[in-house]
């Protein structure tokens, strides 16, 4: 079955004499629309896939802690360094080019890095990864803010939640390759044909839905407000000169802030909760990571139920009100009497910051492709700063400190989304 226009779609031809009558005419669903879903979740599916062989990665090349450090170190340096490299392929080819470019290459990418021998040759594979998988996120992102524009509905919140299933399953599925002795290598070679199978036949609908968004002939070619046009457009201006990279500034800085503050929050919470439940309860290996599990869980359900209420109360106010849930919720998890309690903490905390990327990106993505990009910029320096300075401080404090400092992180969010006027 191929993501084709809706005239391809919309009937099922047949033989003259079986076809049915016309008032039983079987319709098929228009694929175009799940194009931007499918998209997300591919992606969060291979990424969660690399997640859940690290540890595997770890143990092959008798990594300690500090080495696997460094490695994941390299990952965000990639990260911070891929709106470069996106901002430039996204003024000069366009949306749909660059997320072909970015997608085809992250599978083999990924091969690479569980093929590598060193430590030196994985920490450069997992360069190349943070700049690959980074650019692919900002083009996502890029095209799910213009059509979201385009069609005049939220759906910034669902697609995440797409992602974060993906992710999920991403985990997953490595956890079952792990216990049925299959490498990371032979995994990512297993995966290598249908992801890029699948990704062909999305890319296919997301040409029929960039296409259907996309200016008629002799029209002007939609220009996001940065001055780019979009070369995936037919009949596309060249884009006009100018940096094609900044970092948020004016009005924007407000939303780099937010950026940066959400990824430090998510990123120390995926870092630090589980070790928090162990050393302060004393809680079993089986239940330490049901922190982690509880905030995703929440995250997930959060992000689906978002878009309908942006409709209803708008992206400010939710924003404003999730970030104080998310602090209210690990202040609870730090003075808790004990375990459950505390759980309930960072399931709230999770249903707190759920919608802080989603809306951001969609405020930013309104404005510009550079605008986009500089954002997460910000919210890539977040991941890669966040774990390491929460770190330091539970070397100094201890980690009940720690998710209070975090906390504090999520109340100050709140005070900076209530004065972020491109929050809408």
């Amino acid at each position: 079955m191929s993501l084709t226009p809706t005239a391809e779609l919309s009937t099922l031809a047949v033989h003259p004499a079986l076809a049915a009558p016309a008032d039983r005419a079987i319709t098929l669903p228009d694929l175009r629309r799940l194009a931007l879903p499918s998209l997300f979740g591919w992606y969060g599916l291979l990424m969660g896939s690399w997640a859940g062989r690290l540890p595997a990665i770890k143990q092959g090349l008798q990594l300690s802690h500090t080495q696997l450090s460094l490695v994941l170190l390299c990952a965000g340096v990639g990260a911070v360094l891929s709106p470069q490299v996106s901002s430039r392929l996204l003024a000069r080819i366009g949306s749909l080019r660059t997320l072909r470019i970015a997608g085809l290459m992250l599978p083999g990418v990924l091969m690479a890095a569980a093929a590598t021998p060193s430590l030196p040759l994985l920490m450069v594979a997992v360069l190349v990864l943070g700049i690959t998988a980074s650019t692919f996120d900002v083009s996502m992102n890029g095209v799910a803010a213009r059509h979201e524009t385009a069609q005049g509905a939220p759906m910034m919140s669902r697609l995440h939640a797409c992602a974060c299933a993906g992710g999920l399953a991403g985990v997953t599925l490595g956890s079952a390759m792990a216990a049925m002795q299959v490498t990371p290598m032979q995994q990512f070679s297993l995966l290598a044909l249908p992801l890029g199978g699948l990704l062909w036949l999305v890319m296919q609908g997301m040409d029929a839905l960039v296409g259907r968004d996309a200016p008629c002939h002799g029209q002007a070619s939609h220009a996001d407000h940065g001055g780019h046009a979009d070369a995936s457009a037919p009949h596309a201006r060249p884009p006009a000169s100018g940096p094609a990279f900044v970092l948020p500034r004016g009005r924007m800085a407000l939303l780099g802030a937010l950026g940066l503050l959400g990824a430090i929050a998510e990123g120390s919470i995926g870092s630090w909760s589980s070790l928090f439940m162990k050393e302060h309860f004393g809680a079993s290996d089986a239940m330490a990571p049901l922190s982690l599990s509880a905030f995703t869980l929440t995250m997930l359900v959060s992000r689906f139920c978002g878009d309908p209420l942006k409709t209803r109360y708008g992206a400010r106010s939710l924003v404003c009100a999730g970030s104080a849930l998310a602090a209210g919720g690990l202040g609870l998890a730090v003075l808790a009497p004990g375990a459950i309690t505390a759980l309930a903490g960072f399931a709230l905390a999770g249903l707190g910051l759920a919608l802080v990327f989603p809306f951001v990106y969609s405020a930013a993505g309104r404005e510009s492709k550079v605008a986009l990009a500089g954002v997460a910029t910000m919210g890539y320096a977040g991941s890669l700063m966040g774990p390491p300075l929460m770190g330091a401080i539970a070397e100094g404090l201890g980690l009940q400190a720690t998710i209070g400092c975090i906390a504090l992180l999520a109340a100050v969010m709140s005070l900076v989304a209530s004065r972020t006027r491109l929050l809408q």
